[in-house]
C-alpha cells in the first residue's frame, strides 16, 4: 500500500519500543523532524496499540497517523512480535487496523539507530580517527539491553540498513580478571554474552561477580544507578573498578564490530547508560581497547568512535525509513 506524505491532520508516527520506556513521536510535513515526542512507561502496557493510544490521547490536539515505523527492542521475524525485555505480545495486522493506520512496519530498533547515524550532530568524539564519507557505519548501545546495527551504502548514494542481535554475541573478554568474573556468571547461568555485562542489568551482575572473584563483600543495596553513581565520585573502589570493566568491554566490542564491518565511517556508542557519565567514558580504556587489533592496530586506530549525545534518534531513524519506503511505493 502506498505511502501519503505526512501532513499535520494526518501526520506519521515513529515510535522507539524500548524495554523501559517507550518514546513517541509525529512527523507533520515531508522532511521534518519529529515533534510533539512524548514517553509512556513500556512495563505499564502490554501492546504497541495500547501504548500509542495512551500517547495519541495525551496530545494537545486530536491526529489521525496514516502511517507508522515503530522500532522495537528485539528481532522482527513475522506478524506476530514479542518485546525481548517486556511483556509485550501482539499482531502487527492487528495493530494497524486498531491504530486506523493505512501502513505500519515494525523494525529492529538498532535498524532505525543504524539509519539516523548519517543525520546526527549530537556527538562526542572518543579518541582519534576521521569519518570516511560513504563508509559503513556501526552503531551498539546499552540500555535494558544491549543493540547492535549497522548501514553500508548500497554504491548509489542510500543507505543499506543491517540489523542483528549483535548483542547476543559472546562477551568481549581480553583479561585474566575478567575471564574469572565471566566464569562466576557462566557456572550460575551458562553462556555469558556480551548483553549479560554491556547493560544497565549487566553492571550490576559485573559488579556482584567481581567482588566474588577479590573475595570481597559487595554492597547489596548498589543498583546500576547507584554503583555508576560512586564510580564517577570515586566513593566506592569496588564501583570504579567495575565501571572501568566496562568501559574496556565495551572497547572490545566496539572494536570488533569496526573490522567486521569495515566500518571506517565511524562506531558511533548509543543507548540510555553510557551518555550518564560521558567523561569517565572519555577517560577510560575504551579506545584502547578498540585500537587493539594486532595487525589491524593502524586501521582501528584511523576509525572515529563517537558518543551519540541526541536524546530520540531512533525516531530519526524510523522517519528515514519511512521516507525511503514512501519514495519506494511512489506515494504521494
Amino acid at each position: 500500500m502506498a505511502i501519503f506524505a505526512p501532513t499535520a491532520a494526518r501526520p506519521w508516527l515513529v515510535a522507539d519500543i524500548g524495554g523501559t520506556n517507550a518514546r513517541f513521536g509525529l512527523i507533520e510535513a515531508p522532511g521534518a523532524g519529529p515533534s510533539q515526542i512524548g514517553k509512556v512507561p513500556s512495563a505499564e502496557h502490554r501492546s504497541l496499540a495500547s501504548a500509542a493510544k495512551t500517547y495519541l490521547a495525551g496530545l494537545p490536539n486530536a491526529v489521525q497517523p496514516s502511517a507508522a515505523c515503530v522500532a522495537v527492542a528485539g528481532p522482527v521475524t513475522g506478524d506476530r512480535f514479542k518485546l525481548t525485555n517486556q511483556a509485550w505480545d501482539f499482531s502487527i495486522t492487528e495493530t494497524k487496523a486498531e491504530l486506523g493506520l493505512d501502513y505500519l512496519d515494525l523494525v529492529n530498533d538498532f535498524k532505525a539507530l543504524a539509519l539516523s547515524l548519517p543525520h546526527l550532530t549530537e556527538l562526542r568524539q572518543i579518541g582519534p580517527g576521521q569519518a570516511v564519507p560513504e563508509a559503513a557505519m556501526v552503531v551498539a548501545g546499552a540500555g535494558t539491553g544491549l543493540g547492535v546495527g549497522a548501514i553500508v551504502p548500497d554504491g548509489a548514494g542510500r543507505w543499506v540498513p543491517v540489523p542483528g542481535e549483535g548483542g547476543h554475541c559472546d562477551a568481549p573478554i581480553v583479561t585474566q580478571e575478567e575471564a574469572a568474573v565471566a566464569a562466576v556468571l557462566r557456572a550460575e547461568q551458562g553462556a555469558v554474552t556480551a548483553e549479560c555485562f554491556l547493560s544497565g542489568g549487566g553492571i550490576e551482575r559485573l559488579y556482584r561477580s567481581l567482588a566474588i572473584v577479590r573475595g570481597v563483600q559487595p554492597d547489596p543495596h548498589l543498583t546500576n544507578a547507584a554503583i555508576t553513581a560512586a564510580a564517577i565520585d570515586g566513593s566506592e573502589p569496588l564501583a570504579v573498578d567495575t565501571l572501568n570493566i566496562f568501559c574496556a568491554l565495551f572497547g572490545s566490542l566496539a572494536g570488533n564490530l569496526a573490522v567486521t564491518f569495515g566500518a571506517r565511517g565511524g562506531v558511533f556508542i548509543g543507548g540510555g547508560i553510557v551518555p550518564r557519565f560521558a567523561d569517565f567514558f572519555a577517560a577510560s580504556r575504551f579506545r584502547a581497547r578498540f585500537e587493539a587489533r594486532y595487525r589491524m592496530a593502524d586501521y582501528a586506530h584511523s576509525i572515529p568512535t563517537y558518543l551519540i549525545l541526541a536524546d530520540t534518534p531512533a525516531l530519526d531513524g524510523a522517519a528515514a525509513w519511512l521516507s525511503a519506503q514512501q519514495e519506494r511505493t511512489h506515494g504521494s
